[in-house]
């Protein structure tokens, strides 16, 4: 079988070597990909590339003194010491779990409908049609429901093609959360009442259609029920974003859809002059629990990302800091109290660096068929780390002979040095010819 081949100009490669600038093109038809050590049988879905391969493993919300750990550490505080069970902690807390699901897992087991668009090969990085890189940390929700778990945290990376540009980077961290509770745990003082409506069988839910017709509840709660819980879950996770921003927060609650919740809200803190959405939640399809086993449970789910959250926390400006080995960042977030405001200070400004690329596209693609998460995976594939962003600046169709032309601005700028534009315009080359090789386009 055929393994993953790359070949680099060896004058630029000795140059982004020098200078610690990572660069890879492939050149070959891939069928395998190597993937955390295991072997995979690649077909027409695989669009896993190596620069995002070469970002597994690398934990940074497990990184000791990383701004990542330390929002990470504060929000398991916060739920290690709001819920407690004879005196230890109800929620158990899940972080190293592999990134590498089935799209089961991270689709079909959390009602995901087939023609949902976060199921396109433009959104996610497939290892094969069956096998991805996890898009949300719900993807391991079935998986611990389905171990016995009730109440239970997951912390990773998860994985998105997305744009480039300072708050959007195809990896980042998520917090998942679970909190399953029983008749006699939701109404205590009230025993009257119920979970479920008097016709539905939560040891035969297969006999029942549920529906989420009704706003206010699945068809298969009550309403006491659907309230109770909208009611604990939101008082929890106002209780969370005060404990990271403050008791003078102001917040507000927008409606919102989500495939395995309903119904479903998204939590906003207005912070610097703006609203800013922080995590989505929501009451947890009954159907997902029921598959799960005996279901005599209902429960509240939530997610939020760790880099939104420390990059407003911190005032980090790029979130390619993140990712960052340089001391300069790192040294600004060791030994200190975690609860400690800090302010991100910059080690230093480097200039940027702008080239536009515009090409025409072969006949088999146009303006609106060309993938533009492509061209970024490409573009970073190529560049690595030192790309700062890429826009689409210009569409085109030419009026006479119809061709089609895209214009991308792509921005350069390494954090920790000034680039010569000598430098960029050797990578731009090299993102020409890959452009060419991949697609068959021609440079303008």
């Amino acid at each position: 079988m055929t393994k993953i081949f790359f070949k680099t100009n060896r004058f630029l490669s000795a140059v982004l070597s020098k200078h610690k600038i990572k660069y890879s093109t492939a050149t070959k038809p891939v069928t395998t990909v190597l993937v955390n050590e295991k072997e995979y049988q690649s077909d027409d879905y695989t669009n896993i590339t190596p620069k995002i391969i070469s970002y597994l493993g690398r934990n940074l919300h497990l990184q000791k003194n990383h701004p990542l750990s330390i929002v990470r550490q504060r929000i398991v505080n916060y739920f290690y010491s709001s819920f407690t069970q004879r005196g230890n902690p109800a929620f158990s807390v899940y972080d190293n779990l592999t990134p590498v699901v089935t799209t089961k897992q991270n689709f079909d087991d959390l009602l995901i409908p087939l023609d949902h668009p976060s199921r396109a090969k433009s959104d996610c990085y497939y290892i094969n049609r069956g096998t991805l890189l996890r898009g949300h940390m719900t993807a391991h929700q079935s998986e611990l429901l389905k171990s016995g778990l009730d109440n239970f945290l997951m912390i990773g990376d998860v994985y998105r093609r997305d744009e480039i540009d300072a708050t959007h980077f195809p990896v980042f961290h998520q917090v998942d959360a679970v909190r399953s509770q029983r008749k006699d745990e939701l109404f205590r003082d009230k025993q009257d009442l119920h979970i479920f409506e008097p016709n539905f069988d939560p040891n035969n839910p297969q006999a029942f259609t549920n529906s989420i017709d009704d706003p206010m509840k699945q068809r298969c709660h009550t309403l006491e029920a659907s309230k109770l819980m909208e009611t604990q879950l939101k008082t929890h996770l106002i209780g969370l974003v005060k404990s990271l921003f403050g008791e003078g927060i102001k917040f507000r609650w927008v409606e919102a859809y989500f495939p395995f919740t309903h119904p479903s809200w998204e939590l906003e803190i207005y912070y610097e002059y703006n609203w800013l959405e922080v995590l989505g939640c929501g009451i947890v399809r009954n159907e997902i629990l029921a598959s799960a086993g005996p279901n005599n449970s209902i429960a509240y789910a939530f997610g939020l990302g760790l880099e939104r959250l420390a990059m407003a926390l911190y005032k980090i400006p790029d979130i390619r800091l993140m990712w960052s080995t340089d001391s300069g960042f790192l040294t600004q977030f060791e030994n200190v109290d975690i609860n400690t405001k800090i302010r991100y200070k910059p080690v230093s400004s480097f200039p940027q660096c702008t080239n536009d690329m515009s090409f025409w596209l072969p006949p088999n693609l146009t303006v609106d068929t060309f993938m533009s998460n492509d061209f970024y995976d490409l573009v970073r594939d190529v560049g690595g780390d030192i790309i700062e962003q890429v826009k689409l600046k210009d569409k085109f169709v030419h009026p006479k002979s119809k061709k089609h032309s895209l214009c991308y601005s792509i921005v350069y700028r390494h954090l920790e040095r000034t680039l010569t534009q000598a430098e960029v315009n050797q990578v731009h080359k090299e993102i020409e010819k890959a452009i060419i090789a991949n697609y068959g386009v021609v440079i303008r």
